[in-house]
C-alpha cells in the first residue's frame, strides 16, 4: 500500500524499500493464505454452521449457510446469522451453473478442491498451515531483531498525531510517496502481523485433536473448541477484508511502483521525501 506523488513538479528518485527476505516472504505467504482460505472453505462446507462454547447446539447456530425449499417449492440458498436469514441462491448455500446447481455452503470456484472432497481439502489446509506458521514465526522474529525492519513497521513518538491527517488524505486519494510506511500502514500491518495472524494460527491449533489433548489450556483460553472455530472463521474473513482493501490501495496508489517494490525492491519516492539515511526502512 504505497503512494504516487501529488506534486507533478517534484523530481522523484528510486530507493531500496524491500530486501529479498521480505519479498520472498510476501509472495510465498500470499500463496499459502490463498490455499488456506480455499481449502478452509472446503472444510467449512462439511459442516457449514458456527457455534459458541464447547459443544455444537445444532438448533441454535450463531451463523449457518445452507439450502431449503422456498414458498414455491424451489431450492433456495440462504445465509442465517443469529436468526436473521437472507436468500443467497447462486452465491452461498445453493450454487453452480444453470441446470447444475447443488447444495453447498461456498461455491465450487471458491474451494480447493472444487469438488466436495473433505479429506483432500484438509490435506491442502494442513500442509499450507505448517508452511505459513513456520514462516510467520520466523518473520516475526526477524522483524524484532532487524533494526531496519523495526524502523519500517514500528510506530514512533509523534506519529499517532498524524493519523487523522493520513485518513483525510487517503479519503481524498492523495498519497505521498516516501521510503517508509505512513501511520495507517504501520498500524494496519501491526494489527495483521501481531493480532489477526497469530490468532488464526492459535485457534487453528485449538481445533486439532492432538494439540487439544496436549495443551487443553489453549481450548480453555478460547472458551471451547466451537468458540475457537468461530474465532478462526472471523479472523480468516477479517484477513480477506484486509486483502481486498490492500489490493484496492495498491491499484489506486500506483500499481507499477508498488509491484516494483515487491519484485525488485525498488520504490520511487517524491523529491521532498526523507532520504533513506534519515528514514531507513528497507531490509
Amino acid at each position: 500500500m504505497s503512494e504516487p506523488s501529488t506534486n507533478p513538479q517534484s523530481q522523484s528518485h528510486v530507493v531500496k524499500r524491500h530486501g529479498v527476505t521480505t519479498r520472498v516472504w510476501h509472495w510465498v505467504n500470499a500463496l499459502c493464505l490463498l490455499v488456506l482460505l480455499m481449502s478452509g472453505l472446503q472444510i467449512f462446507n462439511a459442516h457449514p454452521s458456527l457455534y459458541w462454547g464447547s459443544g455444537s447446539d445444532f438448533d441454535n447456530p450463531i451463523m449457518s449457510i445452507g439450502a431449503q425449499l422456498d414458498d414455491a417449492g424451489d431450492p433456495m440458498g440462504y445465509l442465517a446469522i443469529a436468526g436473521w436469514q437472507v436468500p443467497t441462491t447462486g452465491v452461498l448455500g445453493y450454487s453452480g451453473p444453470e441446470g447444475q446447481k447443488q447444495a453447498r455452503a461456498f461455491p465450487a470456484w471458491a474451494t480447493l478442491p472444487d469438488s466436495q472432497w473433505l479429506s483432500l481439502g484438509r490435506q491442502w489446509h494442513f500442509t499450507a498451515a505448517w508452511v505459513f506458521g513456520v514462516l510467520l514465526v520466523g518473520y516475526l522474529f526477524y522483524s524484532i531483531v532487524s533494526r531496519r525492519r523495526r524502523r519500517l513497521i514500528g510506530v514512533h513518538r509523534g506519529e499517532l498525531g498524524q493519523f487523522g491527517h493520513a485518513v483525510v488524505e487517503h479519503a481524498k486519494l492523495k498519497f505521498e510517496r516516501r521510503p517508509g510506511y505512513n501511520i495507517i500502514q504501520k498500524l494496519t500491518y501491526l494489527l495483521v502481523l501481531g493480532v489477526l495472524l497469530p490468532l488464526m494460527i492459535l485457534t487453528g491449533l485449538t481445533m486439532a485433536p492432538a494439540i487439544d489433548a496436549a495443551w487443553p489450556w489453549l481450548t480453555y483460553v478460547f472458551g471451547g473448541r466451537q468458540s475457537a472455530r468461530t474465532i478462526h472463521f472471523i479472523s480468516a474473513f477479517s484477513l480477506v477484508g484486509f486483502f481486498v482493501i490492500h489490493l484496492v490501495l495498491v491499484l489506486v496508489s500506483g500499481l507499477v511502483n508498488n509491484m516494483r517494490a515487491m519484485t525488485t525492491g525498488g520504490y520511487r519516492v517524491d523529491a521532498d521525501a526523507p532520504s533513506p539515511a534519515t528514514e531507513r526502512d528497507h531490509d
